[in-house]
């Protein structure tokens, strides 16, 4: 069934209007009516070929919210009028040791992304939450419990939410620990928030100034303005743990030494030239940890769901029509959101 979705034909186009195919729903299909797609710097990567092996038409989008209105004859936990959402992936191998564990995002066979993944349905590849519907394989679909009124600020919950929830609750984050979260933005921003409900100490990192008072209101204890060496100094050896959310190459050295004896410092954002190596000295006599982390499977993915609705978390966002998502790349690509766009599905009919 043809349905109205926006999407780029080349890097170097800007994304227009473009009718899309969504398959009838298969026997384990979930079709769902997209209310609100957040927008994540990946769609702009992806979309402006700016990742390696962009597929065209690209509709970007992976932060999915909408309403359930048709069930395959074997979906059991969906009915139509459910509230769900769709995250980074709609598919596994899902045999793998990896997915066995419920690591879908750790797919040994690689996991099927919800825009530019091999699919047998047309044009050969996925095409995301730009749109107006998406069908989804049951295991790949999310219930959400927050109230209606908060359901476009839960959308980015699904990439930045879960990006920063599952490193967090993978290094058993929680009361008594001291946490860092550097970079105050889409991702950061949740960081703060999921840290302090997790009952950690939260210290915020920010290379400006200016963020002070927005980290403080979104949960953080403490704010270190990481340019200035002696707050970064007076924090040296106290971090049981360090999440970095900057996609910029930048110096690790400079965190690494706020880690306690043991401490780690983990990595969610890819930069597009790779760090600095790190000072290794500085981990061998502490014993300490640089690691990574990649957004987490569906059931953690759904763990986090219920922990944000359960504390009342939400993204801090800005609503846009479709028709203004170029001049919201422009303003992303700037830092000039606070923190999260996301798209009001309903002016794709418009």
């Amino acid at each position: 069934m043809a349905v109205q979705a926006y999407g780029a034909h080349a890097a170097d186009t800007p994304l227009e209007p473009i009718a899309i195919e969504r398959r009838t729903p298969g026997a384990h299909d979930v079709q769902i009516e997209i209310a609100y797609c957040g927008v994540c710097h990946s769609d702009l990567h992806t979309v402006r070929s700016e990742w390696a092996g962009t597929l065209y038409p690209c509709v970007p989008g992976h932060e999915i919210v909408g309403t359930v209105s048709a069930v395959g004859d074997d979906v059991t936990d969906f009915k139509p009028g459910d509230v769900v959402g769709v995250g980074c992936m709609v598919d596994s191998c899902q045999h793998c040791p990896s997915c066995g564990e419920g690591l879908e995002q750790y797919c040994e066979n690689g996991f099927v992304g919800t825009y530019n993944g091999p699919t047998p349905d047309a044009p050969g590849h996925t095409l995301g939450g730009y749109s107006q519907r998406i069908v989804v394989s049951d295991k790949f679909v999310l219930t959400i419990r927050h109230p209606a009124e908060q359901l476009a600020a839960v959308a980015p919950l699904l990439c930045a939410g879960i990006t920063t929830y599952s490193p967090l609750r993978h290094w058993a984050v929680g009361p008594g620990q001291k946490v860092g979260i550097v970079g105050i933005g889409g991702l950061g921003h949740m960081g703060v928030k999921i840290a302090h409900a997790m009952g950690a100490h939260v210290v915020a990192f920010t290379t400006s100034e200016a963020k002070r008072d927005d980290a403080l209101a979104l949960g953080a204890d403490e704010v270190v303005v990481s340019r200035n060496e002696a707050e970064m100094q007076a924090h040296a050896n106290s971090f049981d743990f360090i999440l970095d959310t900057v996609a910029a190459s930048h110096d690790l050295d400079a965190l690494t030494r706020l880690l306690k004896r043991d401490g780690t410092l983990t990595l969610v954002g890819v930069p597009e030239h790779p760090h600095p190596a790190p000072d290794v000295s500085a981990l061998i006599f502490k014993r300490r940890s640089i690691a990574g982390s990649l957004i987490g499977g569906i059931a953690e993915t759904q763990e986090m769901l219920d922990f944000c609705a359960e504390h009342g978390i939400v993204a801090d966002i800005e609503m846009i029509a479709i028709q203004d998502i170029e001049t919201a790349y422009d303003r992303m690509q700037r830092s000039d959101v606070k923190y999260r766009f996301v798209i009001d599905s309903a002016t794709l009919a418009a």
